[in-house]
């Protein structure tokens, strides 16, 4: 499932969580399905970040290749 799709329906889940119209068993089986899509999300983020990449240059502004990026 790609972010996107899981992020969606994350967004659904939640808008049916608060406006608190679900009956508590199907509560508990969409808030355990979000939490499993908050899980994914997050770790296609990092595998994300540990992706990119920033152009590295010298001291003249020229580019000399690329560097890990330091999200830390």
């Amino acid at each position: 499932m790609s972010f996107e799709e899981a992020l969606a329906e994350l967004e659904k889940i939640v808008g049916r969580l608060e406006k608190g119209n679900v009956a508590l068993e199907e509560s508990i089986a969409i808030y355990t399905r979000g939490d499993a899509l908050k899980k994914h999300c997050d770790r296609l983020l990092r595998q994300a970040e540990m992706r990119v990449e920033k152009i590295a240059a010298d001291a003249e502004g020229r580019p000399t290749g690329v560097e890990p990026l330091d999200v830390g």
